[in-house]
């Protein structure tokens, strides 16, 4: 397996496991906070998270497309464009959502602002699964190459 290979799957395992535990493991327990614990916790997040993933992301859809290129396998192949829809719903659907999150100034959660962590859950979904889904693709053309 090429460096290139393994690099691919580390990346693209680290940020699909994490968005993915994200939207299915972290953020329930969060949803059964009050509203301004909520606002609390997201901005946190918004630290921690915010400040890998954007990377991470770019990395995995950018490692895919190159490993695609290199070593063309549909497997591959479809798992460069399931990455990169990925990071086209976390720029459209996510981040402008993070971006008001993060502006917040209150201690308070203002009005609006469950509704609008609500669609960012759905949002977060989709690019959790499309990222895990991405993962498992990079192995499987990764492992059916070697």
């Amino acid at each position: 397996m090429s460096a290139l290979a393994v690099a691919t799957v580390l990346v693209s395992g680290f940020v699909g496991g994490a968005e993915f535990a994200s939207a299915t493991l972290v953020h329930p327990v969060i949803r059964r906070l009050e509203p301004d614990a909520q606002l609390v916790m997201e901005k946190g997040l918004l630290r921690t998270f915010g400040r890998v993933m954007p990377v991470g992301m770019t990395a995995a859809a950018v490692l895919a497309g190159i490993l695609a290129g290199r070593e063309p396998s549909p497997l591959l192949v479809v798992a460069a464009v399931v990455l990169v829809v990925a990071l086209v719903v976390t720029i459209a659907g996510n981040v402008p959502i993070n971006i008001r999150t993060g502006r917040i100034r209150e201690q308070q959660a203002p009005e609006g602002f469950l509704e609008m962590r609500r669609r960012w859950d759905v949002f977060q979904l989709i690019r959790g699964s499309l990222q895990l889904l991405g993962f498992v693709l990079v192995v499987c053309g990764t492992v059916g190459a070697a």
